[in-house]
Order: structure tokens, then sequence, then C-alpha cells
């Protein structure tokens, strides 16, 4: 299974959110790199929700609850959703400053492309988010 890290502004969509509602189709991707990222998500794959604006940090993990399908509402074949279940909240979120200091982590695209809204996380990537989160990284 992959990791992704997806990014969103917690004002308008937060794992809060996420984690009342259960589940959500996650959708308004537009940058062209971030949709090609997002059309290899696949159904269990491991997502890390980061919240940008004033928080900047990741603040836990959702799972892709279906592969990626054309956006219904954009009738636009290009413009790809997935749907997510909500996953676990961090016991400590991980801020983009620990992304910049960290020697595994400082290698993301989440460092590199800071505007990109959806990113593929190596695993070493992903056990290290898990180990700086408080959690252990079980592969």
């Amino acid at each position: 299974m992959a990791t992704f890290l997806f990014k969103t502004e917690p004002t308008t969509y937060s794992f809060a959110d996420l984690t009342r509602d259960k589940s959500t189709v996650w959708d308004g991707v537009s940058n062209a790199l971030a949709l090609k990222h997002l059309r290899t998500v696949r159904k269990g794959d491991t997502v890390a929700i980061y919240h940008t604006g004033d928080e900047k940090q990741v603040v836990g993990l959702a799972i892709a609850d279906s592969d990626p399908f054309p956006d219904p509402k954009l009738g636009d074949p290009k413009r790809a959703v997935v749907r997510l279940k909500a996953g676990r909240e961090f016991p400590f979120p991980v801020p983009l400053g620990t992304f910049r200091t960290d020697a595994v982590l400082k290698t993301a695209d989440l460092v590199r492309l800071p505007r990109l809204s959806v990113m593929p996380l190596t695993a070493a990537q992903h056990d290290r988010l898990l180990e700086r989160a408080g959690l252990s990284a079980k592969r």
C-alpha cells in the first residue's frame, strides 16, 4: 500500500470534519501534477492529512476508500476525486518545521513543492512521519 499527503485548509474542511463525517469525497484538486498523483491513489492507501493556513502541520491519517473516479460535479473526466474514510488523529501533529529539519522528511515534496496539494510519500517518509507523530510504524 502507498502513502500520500493531502493538503486542506482547515477552515474549509478539517480533519475534525472528516472524523465527524466518517467519510468524504476529496475534490477540488486542479493542479496537473497533483491530479497525476491523485490518479495513482488506490483503495486502501494511507493518506496523511495536512492542515495548511495558520497550522501548517500533518494532523492525522485517512484511508482511501475508493480508487480515483471522475468528479461527478464537474463532468470533466480529467478532474479526479477519491473517497476517503477517517483514520486516526495524531497524538502529536507533525509541523512543517519538522519536515524541513528532519533528515528523512526534508526530502518530501511538501518541502520541495510547497504549493502541491496531493503528493506521494516514500515508505521511509511514512514511517518517520508516524514516529514523529508518536505512533509506531507498523507495515
